[in-house]
Parts: structure tokens; C-alpha cells; sequence
């Protein structure tokens, strides 16, 4: 009988074979055979017995060759035999050996695995790029998931398994093209809040999201990508963690109650009552990503609504700060204060609001130390001015336009901007209304001059851009006007309106920056004070192209209507050119368009 050993593949001639014949044993009767000596003396037991030994052991030895021989055979290699990845044999192959194989595999599929992937998100198709979202097989990890497949000590001599490759994709990359392809069909998910008008609290109660999950797109991506079949990616649904019925039940236990009583804070030094449209100011319902909505006491907020209220149990820490004089930075100090301990006042509000009566909480003060020290301060190194740029208006300093740019300038005057931050011109003043000392002068709004709250400041604006712009430091953003206004250099100026278009620079620098403004009867200066670390920035020009001329345009007389020459429009290139120990290291490019500025006349076409 032959018993041959097999793999999943042919093996060669020189496989393993154990021959077993059959035997027929002699009785004691049988003589000897020829040559094997018989009778007394011959050794113990009958001759048969002795051959019987002999062969049995022949036979053992050759089945266990056989065994063992098979057994090296079944075992060779890192990858158990019998193992295929993408239908090609790993098994009995060492790590190196398989991944070279497994990479040639690959490459004759390459046409197939580069081609666009068919996905289909909601009712929308599209074709994205397996390179574009990182698609590929990790042979590396495939190999080793081969090598570490179970395989049973006799399915490695007679069985087979097959083990998936190990398929990676840029899950980041996957989920925003996906995005694109699921386009309008999706909508974002509504958070619950709970808003006060006045102190009458309103609900707004969530809405589930209609989108993507990125790690279930990931996943059946991966899955179907090397089936090259179009793969459906599911649009899920995503629901706040709070309910709707939570919503209202906090309106009920804690909104609506925190608002029908006043509320005392007692101290030490006094006590103040807090009234409810100050608590509604305060109470603030906010929701997480997942959109569990938790109350809290703001307290930076309840001092904004209390005003100077607070002065009778409070002191107000003051900043250290820097003002120039005789042409130097000079430090003006600042000072520690007394303040109510934020966290515990904000915990024990909160435990009070929802009840009836017993509206009284007791603040604890505690030592407040100004924001900027001294200490602080002089680690900022801001000593000497970096630039400094003026720009000149006309009216004097009584027309309602120079005293919004003057005001302007003192909001901002004494500013610091320490290393890394971003100073916002519109976070820094807020609203520039009449509350705040501006005035109505001419904005440009729809195309056209109409008269404005707040109107001049895009001259101060463009001021402080150019401050910024020559100190070297990093715009964030700006916008020039619709217009070109020769007071202005081209390009390189900036417009503002509250609330939608800002100016934002961030100091790059690891100093600290000082912004000091001054005025005349026709001009406005800002310098930006720090230490310099470049050897100069300049603005190179390109030339004027696009150039177009203005149209005339009648308008209706009236006290909004404002008569304008109007300028041609152009489209040119300005060039920050920035140098440091001799060399250029930053050149960078803005680029803008102007609009002809129409000639407005106040009056009948003719």
C-alpha cells in the first residue's frame, strides 16, 4: 500500500512514500530458512521469533522516517500550508518569500485596483480614486495575518484556508469625498437649547442628523473595494442625546423657576441681589457634539449684567500694561483685586434656581490677580517700535467720520497681543454703536454711499492693517474695498462691518506686541511696538491691468443720497517682500480686484 502525502499544490517526485508489505508469520514446526541455524544453542527462543523483532523493527523505523519526514514537510515555512490570500498559495513560504509573492499578485490586479470605485451615498453615484482616500493592501499585515491563521496539525497536510487581505483606507480622506457625493441630501443635526427672551425661556428641541458614519464607511469601503463592484455606503440617522421630553423637562424644573425670583449673593464686605433678567442672562444651556444639553452659571456673564453692582462686595483686578513715552515703552502697573470664587458661586446658583424659596447662596472671595503682571510683562520683550503708518482724513477733527476713526483709535490703543494670538478689531470693540461713541457718516453699502453708524472706520482699519502689515506679522483676514479710495495705498488696505467683515492678524512672533495709536486734526497713526526681527519689509507693485471706466448713475435727491466723482477700476498684485540677516525669506503675493466706482449724482437724468 502507498500512502502519498498531499499540499493544495503538486508536490515533486521526491515526496515522502512508506511501503508496507504484507507478512505472513511462520509456526514453531516451520524450519529455518537457508543459512539461519536451528537446535540447541541458537539463541533464545525460536529463530521466527528473533526475525519477527527484527522486522517489526524495520517497519517502525521506516513509518516513523516517513512520519517525520512529513511532518518537516507539513511545518516548512512561516505560512501554515494550504494558506491563500487572493487566490494565490502563501503557505509553506517564509514571511519575505510571501510578501514578494503577494506583491506580484498585486501588481498583475493593478489596472483593476486603481480604477475608480463606483460608491453609491443615498440616491447619488459618483466615482472616487482609491489613491485619492488611500485605498491599498497592507502586505505586510497580510502577511503576518497569514502566518498566524490556525491551522490543525492534519489540515496542514490535507486542508486548505483562504485569508482576506488586510485593506487600509485614509478614513479622514474616505468620509469628506463621501461627503461631497451624499451633497444636499444630508442636513445637520439640531441642537437642543433652551434660549431666553427677556426672562421667558423657549425651547429649541433637537433634530436627528441625516449623515455618515466614518468608521461604518471605512469598513464597508474596504470590504468591497477589491470585489470592483459598486459599493453602497448607509446614510444614517444620528439623534441627540437629549429628547425633546428632557428639554421641557428642564424648562419646567429649572428654567422657568430660576426667573420668577430674585436671587442674593452674601459676602463678607455685603450682599447683592440679583435680579431675573440678570439670571437669565447668566443661565446658559449649552449642548456637547453629541448633544447633551447641561445648565450652567455664567459667571463672566453675571458680572456683565450686574454691572457696577458687584463693586460693593468686589474689586477688579487690573492688568499691568505699557504706554510710550519719551519715545520708550514705560510700564504702568497694574494691581490685584478681590473676586467671588467663579466655580463655587456658579455651583451654588445653579443648586437654588429651581427652588421657590431659600434664594440665598453665600460667595466666597478670593485673591484675584491681574491677567498681565509686571513680572509677566517684561518677559514679552517689547521694547522698541517695529512700524508705524499713518494715513490722512479729511473734515478736521469735528466731521462725525474723524471722531469714528478717533474712537476707534482708543478702543484699541495700549492693546497687547502676546506671542500666538489673534487680535480681532470687531472682538476687540464689539458693535460700534452710538452707545459706544460713533457716530452716522458714509458706508459704503450696496454699491453705493449711504450714511452709516460707524462710518470712517475702515480708514482706521486699513491704518492698523498696514501697522500689522509692516511689523511682519501673519494676516489672518482682511478685505479691501468694493471701491478704490486714493487715500488708501492699493491693495494693501482693509474695509470693516459689524458683524460680517473683520480684520485679523495673529502675532507670529515670540514677542509680545504693542499697539499705540495717535492722532491729529487730519491724521491717524498706529505703530506696532515689540523687538524687530527683520532687517525690513517692503511692497513691491505690480502693474494696473483690467482697467475700467465708471458709469454714471442718477439717484434720488434726498438726505441719504451722497453725491460721488467715482474712479476706474483696476485688478493689480502687491508683494510683501520680507528680509532677515541680508536674504528674502518671505515674499508673499495679495491680489485685487477694484470695481469702478460709479459717478452717483444726486439728482434726475437729464
Amino acid at each position: 500500500m502507498a500512502v502519498t502525502l498531499y499540499g493544495d499544490k503538486p508536490v515533486s517526485d521526491d515526496r515522502p512514500t512508506v511501503q508496507v508489505t504484507a507478512v505472513s508469520w511462520p509456526s514453531e514446526d516451520d524450519p529455518p530458512p537457508p543459512g539461519v541455524p536451528a537446535g540447541p544453542g541458537s539463541g533464545p527462543g525460536p529463530w521466527w521469533r528473533r526475525g519477527r523483532v527484527l522486522l517489526a523493527a524495520g517497519v517502525t523505523a521506516a513509518v516513523l522516517a516517513g512520519v517525520v519526514g512529513a511532518g518537516a514537510w507539513a511545518y516548512a515555512g512561516d505560512v501554515p500550508r494550504g494558506t491563500s490570500v487572493l487566490g494565490t498559495e502563501l503557505g509553506g513560504r517564509s514571511r519575505a518569500d510571501a510578501a514578494r509573492e503577494l506583491r506580484a499578485e498585486l501588481q498583475k490586479r493593478a489596472a483593476t485596483l486603481d480604477a475608480p470605485l463606483t460608491v453609491v451615498v443615498g440616491e447619488n453615484r459618483a466615482e472616487i480614486k482609491p489613491a485619492d482616500v488611500g485605498l491599498t493592501v497592507d502586505v505586510d499585515a497580510t502577511v503576518a495575518a497569514a502566518t498566524d491563521a490556525q491551522a490543525h496539525p492534519v489540515d496542514r497536510l490535507f486542508g486548505s484556508r483562504s485569508v482576506d487581505p488586510v485593506v487600509t483606507v485614509d478614513a479622514t480622506k474616505l468620509d469628506a469625498a463621501l461627503r461631497q457625493v451624499l451633497g444636499e441630501q444630508g442636513r445637520d443635526m439640531t441642537m437642543p437649547a433652551i434660549i431666553f427672551t427677556g426672562t421667558t425661556p423657549k425651547p429649541v428641541y433637537p433634530k436627528p442628523s441625516l449623515t455618515l458614519d466614518p468608521e461604518q464607511s471605512a469598513r464597508v469601503v474596504r470590504a468591497g473595494w477589491l470585489a470592483g463592484q459598486p459599493v453602497t455606503v448607509p446614510v444614517v440617522e444620528k439623534n441627540p442625546v437629549t429628547t425633546r421630553e428632557e428639554v421641557d423637562r428642564m424648562i419646567a424644573e429649572l428654567a422657568k423657576p430660576a426667573v420668577a425670583a430674585p436671587v442674593t449673593i452674601t459676602s463678607a464686605k455685603g450682599s447683592v441681589s440679583v435680579p431675573p433678567a440678570a439670571i437669565a442672562r447668566s443661565l446658559r444651556f449649552s449642548a456637547d457634539d453629541e448633544g447633551k444639553l447641561t445648565p450652567k452659571v455664567d459667571v463672566k456673564r453675571l458680572r456683565s449684567a450686574l454691572g457696577s453692582k458687584l463693586t460693593a462686595i468686589e474689586s477688579t483686578p487690573k492688568d499691568a500694561g505699557l504706554t510710550i513715552s519719551g519715545g520708550k515703552p514705560k510700564v504702568v502697573s497694574g494691581r490685584a483685586g478681590q473676586q467671588l470664587d467663579a466655580a463655587a458661586l456658579s455651583q451654588d446658583l445653579l443648586a437654588v434656581l429651581p427652588k421657590p424659596d431659600g434664594r440665598t447662596v453665600t460667595g466666597q472671595l478670593k485673591e484675584a490677580e491681574p491677567e498681565l503682571t509686571e513680572a509677566k510683562l517684561a518677559e514679552l520683550g517689547i521694547k522698541e517700535r517695529v512700524s508705524t503708518f499713518s494715513t490722512k482724513f479729511p473734515g478736521g477733527l469735528s466731521s462725525p467720520r474723524s471722531q469714528n476713526i478717533i474712537q476707534a483709535a482708543k478702543d484699541v490703543d495700549g492693546t497687547i497681543v502676546k506671542p500666538g494670538e489673534t487680535f480681532s478689531l470687531n472682538g476687540h470693540t464689539g458693535e460700534r454703536g452710538y452707545d459706544q461713541g460713533y457716530k452716522d457718516a458714509p458706508v459704503i453699502l450696496g454699491g453705493k454711499l449711504v450714511p452709516g453708524v460707524g462710518g470712517g472706520v475702515s480708514q482706521f482699519t486699513t491704518t492698523l492693517f498696514n501697522a500689522s502689515y509692516y511689523a511682519g506679522l501673519e494676516d489672518v483676514e482682511h478685505k479691501p474695498h468694493s471701491f478704490y479710495f486714493s487715500r488708501y495705498p492699493a491693495v494693501i488696505e482693509s474695509t470693516i462691518f459689524w458683524p460680517d467683515l473683520d480684520f485679523k492678524f495673529r502675532n507670529n512672533t515670540p514677542y509680545g506686541v504693542l499697539i499705540d495709536t495717535a492722532y491729529t486734526s487730519d491724521t491717524i497713526t498706529v505703530s506696532m511696538w515689540s523687538t524687530k526681527i527683520y532687517d525690513s519689509v517692503k511692497t513691491e507693485y505690480g502693474p494696473r491691468r483690467n482697467i475700467t471706466s465708471p458709469r454714471t448713475v442718477y439717484l434720488e435727491p434726498g438726505p441719504s443720497c451722497i453725491a460721488a466723482a467715482g474712479s476706474t477700476g483696476f485688478t493689480q498684485d502687491a508683494f510683501r517682500v520680507i528680509k532677515k540677516d541680508g536674504k528674502v525669506v518671505k515674499r508673499e503675493k495679495f491680489s485685487w480686484t477694484y470695481d469702478p466706482e460709479p459717478n452717483f449724482v444726486c439728482g434726475p437724468k437729464p
